[in-house]
């Protein structure tokens, strides 16, 4: 990519999910922050800017769509760059949120190679549109 470290922040309370996605995303020259739930992410939200946020759309205490539509209401920016993650492609509620929202998904299981593509193809588009 380039030489600027990109911050990602990944919203997931499976622990196996968070070590794929900590190994992968750090040997992408990424610099990785985990939150186990919705809540902590929020948090995080608030204090530090993320270029990118990967978050579980089941995350625990605040799901992935009350968060999404807490950093649209208060961090526009990063709405943007969020990137959600789910098993529940085939409940319609969640078909809806991810069109509605327009953002990128990617379905679970997913593999390291799944999760670099989308999350490059991401930082590129972002990067091109700044």
């Amino acid at each position: 990519m380039t030489d600027k470290k990109y911050r990602v922040l990944v919203v997931e309370d499976e622990p196996s999910i968070c070590q794929v996605c900590l190994r992968t995303l750090e040997s992408m020259g990424l610099d990785v922050t985990i939150a186990i739930n919705g809540q902590i992410g929020q948090s995080l939200i608030q204090q530090e800017k993320f270029d990118l946020c990967l978050v579980d759309i089941r995350a625990p205490i605040i799901n992935g769509k009350n968060l999404y539509t807490y950093a649209l209401n208060y961090y526009p920016e990063t709405a943007k760059r969020m990137v959600f993650t789910t098993g529940d492609l085939m409940d319609e509620s969640t078909q809806g949120f991810l069109d509605a929202t327009g953002q990128p998904f990617l379905p679970k299981p997913f593999t390291p190679s799944d999760l670099k593509k989308i999350v490059s193809e991401t930082l590129e588009k972002l990067k091109a549109q700044n």
